[in-house]
Parts: structure tokens; sequence; C-alpha cells
């Protein structure tokens, strides 16, 4: 074993310290799991949940330190307990991690939910526009959308186009707001969001097109929009608005935006036909 995984001395004051090529391995991949934990509780509020352990383990260790005893059995008392809470209060969070796990490309690759979620998609913009109607709907990628879903009505509905549909159909109670879709579930209709703070948006659209921007500056959403002034779907990421040609360009992009990582830079390849411009 010591010939498969070699050790070494760290050069410097740190030589006295072996390391092998496993322990950077270790440390890459608990490293690589905060970052997803805190990626995950980003925009939630499990952020707030977080800082309140971190003050009851601050108050522990000072308890222990300056001997207080009953704020010692204080604390003692909620380790019995501690594990089932924790399950209680990140319950969403663990369920939302095990949910993108599955979507992982090497675990999930046989999974076909998002390709089916994109084809109801599509098939509802197309009949929004028959339809004359407007919508924004938003796909939840890795950021969480949970302060945005909190705005509207909750529904955890399967995705479907007749669902999609009904609910932007004009003078419905909830036409006016976005729609959340996380995988085939609609999470959430009637959602208030960001307006777009870029002081050069064109002027000629409307708040639908604003708040889908907005959207997207501030999270890795992909939010499409239908407008029924113009007859037109758009599409929004990293802060981009991009008028799309035809379904089949939606096709494209949204496969591309849902099933890569790709940046800020993705959307630059299409800055030709970026309408955040006052040219267009």
């Amino acid at each position: 074993m010591d010939k498969l995984f070699p050790t070494f001395h760290l050069p410097g004051v740190l030589s006295f310290l072996t390391v092998r090529p496993l322990d950077i391995l270790d440390i890459i991949l608990v490293a690589y799991i905060i970052y997803r934990i805190f990626h995950l509780m980003k925009g939630t509020r499990a952020v707030q949940i977080m800082f309140g352990l971190l003050v009851l383990i601050a108050i522990a260790i000072v308890a222990q330190l300056y001997q207080l005893p009953g704020t010692s059995w204080v604390i003692s008392s909620l380790k019995t307990v501690w594990v089932v809470a924790f399950v209680i209060l990140f319950q969403p969070e663990i369920r939302n991690a095990m949910t993108q796990l599955g979507r992982n490309r090497f675990l999930g690759i046989f999974l076909k939910g998002e390709v089916r979620a994109i084809e109801e998609v599509i098939k509802v913009c197309q009949a929004l526009l028959v339809r004359g109607y407007g919508a924004i709907i938003v796909l939840e990628k890795n950021d969480g959308l949970k302060n945005y879903t909190a705005t509207g009505v909750e529904l955890n509905a399967h995705l479907t186009e007749q669902l999609l549909v009904s609910l932007f159909v004009p003078d419905g109670p909830l036409h006016d707001g976005a729609v959340i879709i996380r995988g085939e579930t609609v999470v959430a209709a009637g959602c208030t969001l960001p307006i777009t703070k870029d002081q050069n948006f064109s002027g000629e659209h409307g708040m639908r097109h604003r708040a889908a921007v907005g959207l997207s500056e501030e999270t890795d959403a992909v939010a499409v929009v239908v407008s029924e002034e113009k007859q037109s779907i758009s599409i929004a990421r990293y802060g981009k608005l991009i008028e799309l040609k035809n379904i089949q360009e939606l096709r494209e992009k949204l496969n591309r935006a849902l099933h890569t990582k790709a940046g800020p830079a993705e959307m630059k390849e299409n800055t030709p036909g970026d309408i955040n411009s006052k040219e267009n």
C-alpha cells in the first residue's frame, strides 16, 4: 500500500508533516462538500438557522471555559435531540441536496426529467403565443429560489402544459407573477421577482422582461418570457436577455442552459442578438 500511495514531506517550516496523495484528495472532497452545502443554503432561511446554531456552539464553548453549570446542562440536554432537530430544521435543504445529487451528470445520466421539463415548457410557450397570453417561466438550477417562491402561491404540482397555460390566463389571480419550476415540479406561481438594476436596459421592454433579467442577475436560474404584445419569446440568463427567433432556438438554449455549467461567457456568444441594446 505504501508503494501504491507514497508519502512526501511538505517544504519549509512544515517539513515535519508527511502527506499522501489520498490526504490531498480528502481535503479537496471536504472543501467541495462544504462549498456545496453553503451553495445550497444561499438565498434560503437555512443561513439564519446556521448562524443560530453557531451562536449555540459559541455559548457552549463559553460555558465550558467559565464553568457555567446551568448553561452547560441546557446545552448538553440539547445534544440528545440535535440529530432530529437538524433534520427537521434543514429538511428542505436536505431534500434539495438529494435531488441535485440525483440530477448529477454522472449519477443521473439515465434520468430524463430535465428533458421532459424542457419539452413541456416549449409546448407551453407555443400554446401561450397562439392564445396571445404573456408569461414568465423560471427554471431553477443550482441556486435556491425559496426567497422568491415564498412570495407566491405554493403548488408543488406535476409540470403539465395544461396547468401552466391555465396559470397565465388573463385576469387570473396568478397570471401577473412568475411560475417557478424545479425539475418536473411546478413549485410556485404568482411569484414576485427582483427588477433589474441595469440603467442601460432598453425601455421598450415591460416588467416581465425586467423581472426576468433581475432574477438572472442574482441567481443562475433560467427565465423564459413570453410577450403578448410583441408575440415573441425571450430567455434571460446571467443578466442578459436574448430574443429568440423560433421554437427550435428556444429548445437549444434551454438544453444548453440546463445541461451545462457554463457561466456568463455562454450568453456572450449571442451578443449580436442581445435585445438589451437600445439599437434594437
